[in-house]
């Protein structure tokens, strides 16, 4: 059986959890508790109701993210991560560090320069 090049295992994977929200989603769902759609509305000021249902859906899809109807009026539905979504667990907390370290660093920097243009 011949091994898939390195590039596709990538866009494999980042196709599965890239855009801006749906790490977001992920690291939220990661803390254990199930969500409801509203919740996770209100942990992601500037998403629109049409974008979440639609990562809500592809995560889904990709098994990622399990979606539960409650058969009552009004309908109750909660999002909970999967088996196989908690295996991102250590990318994402990598991702959330390593962001982390990054947006230090740019301030870093830019404080630096700010400091130079000022000297």
């Amino acid at each position: 059986m011949q091994k898939k090049p390195l590039q596709c295992q990538f866009v494999a994977a980042l196709d599965s959890i890239v855009g801006k929200w749906k790490p977001i989603i992920l690291y939220h769902l990661l803390q254990g508790k199930p969500l409801r759609f509203n919740e996770l509305r209100r942990l992601l000021p500037g998403i629109t109701q049409r974008m979440l249902t639609l990562h809500l859906r592809e995560l889904e899809e990709e098994e990622l993210v399990n979606r539960v109807i409650y058969p009552q009026i009004p309908p109750k539905v909660e999002y909970s991560i999967t088996e196989y979504g908690m295996s991102l667990s250590p990318v994402l907390e990598a991702l959330h560090q390593w962001g982390a370290a990054h947006v230090e660093r740019k301030q870093l920097k830019k404080e630096t320069n700010e400091q130079k243009e000022t000297d």
